[in-house]
């Protein structure tokens, strides 16, 4: 019975006996990190201010490449290694796939909507970062697709980044990458979105 209520969280009637400190320790030690106890506080306003700043760094620098380098010679920023030429690239990002930008269009929505809920128990700033970094990059990708020619889901995306041999992209495809990257790492660490460390 005191062990059914140790589970449940119910006291024992009449003492006072420390059953909540036997709930969060195991034998008198504290509990491991990682066993399921949040600390510290939700990490959402971080994650907003490096979506933000991936979002308004993607936007400036297109707006500023179109006006300046759209129909123009390529310009040389390590001679022929590294180039800035502006392309409208209707696929995803790097120019693959084309032909479903409507569908890729409902797959930048779909990100955007799974990072907002998990967004609710976010309470690690690493994750922080990795999630910023590709809801910036979405919203500046989607941004292209709904609101550039030929038209609204179809929209062509402004790839300027030109190193050789390579695909063109831009600053939102580096923080989508960067940010997937990152969630990767942060897997195999062990590292949990709320914060908590579990070991496999």
């Amino acid at each position: 019975m005191a062990e059914a209520e140790r589970i449940t969280g119910t006291p024992e009637s009449g003492s006072g006996s420390g059953v909540e400190s036997d709930a969060g320790s195991e034998g008198g030690r504290p509990a491991e990190p990682g066993q399921g106890e949040r600390r510290g506080k939700r990490r959402i306003p971080a994650l907003l201010l490096i979506a933000l700043v991936a979002y308004l760094l993607d936007l400036g620098s297109k707006l500023l490449v179109v006006a300046k380098l759209e129909h123009h010679a390529p310009v040389e920023v390590i001679g022929t290694l590294l180039q800035f030429e502006v392309i409208r690239n209707r696929g995803a990002a790097f120019s693959m796939g084309e032909a479903l930008t409507i569908f890729l269009t409902i797959i930048a929505v779909a990100v955007i909507v799974v990072i907002f809920r998990i967004a609710r128990k976010l309470y690690s700033l690493p994750w922080a970062v990795a999630l910023g970094l590709l809801l910036g990059g979405a919203f500046g990708n989607l941004t292209d697709r709904l609101f550039r020619s030929p038209g609204v889901f179809e929209g062509a995306v402004v790839d300027f980044i030109a190193p050789a041999h390579f695909a063109v992209f831009n600053l939102a495809d580096s923080a989508i990458v960067c940010g997937g990257i990152l969630i990767v790492i942060l897997s195999f660490r062990g590292l949990d979105p709320d914060g908590t460390v579990h070991k496999d």
